[in-house]
């Protein structure tokens, strides 16, 4: 599978809300940042953990992508548009995706105020 595929794959399960269809597209020892900053989750089981809550938190949630570079077999860039909730709190984000065998090992998020 690409690169683009793994992050396009992880991208609808986090839209429909599938926590072990997303976590499958995981490697056991990914790594989800803050872009120059700190680690928010370390290890799969951190980052099931993370967006567990998240989709309790928010079943409304939903990704719209702007656009996505995909560099090579090993980076992929996605520009987003987030909504918690309809008419609720709404962000962009630019989630930068590094790949290892065929997985998700690190993603560094720069979001917007």
């Amino acid at each position: 599978m690409s690169s683009g595929a793994v992050v396009h794959g992880q991208f609808l399960a986090y839209n429909d809300q599938d926590l072990e269809r997303f976590c499958s597209f995981y490697a056991p020892d990914c790594v989800l940042a803050t872009l120059n900053g700190p680690v928010l989750a370390e290890g799969i089981e951190a980052v099931r953990k993370r967006h567990k809550d998240l989709f309790a938190k928010f079943p409304k949630n939903k990704a719209r992508l702007l656009s996505r570079i995909v560099v090579g077999e090993g980076v992929v860039i996605d520009h987003e548009d987030v909504e918690r909730a309809p008419g609720g709190e709404r962000f962009e984000v630019a989630a930068i995706y590094t790949l290892r065998d065929g997985r998700i090992a690190r993603v560094d998020f720069a979001r917007s105020a």
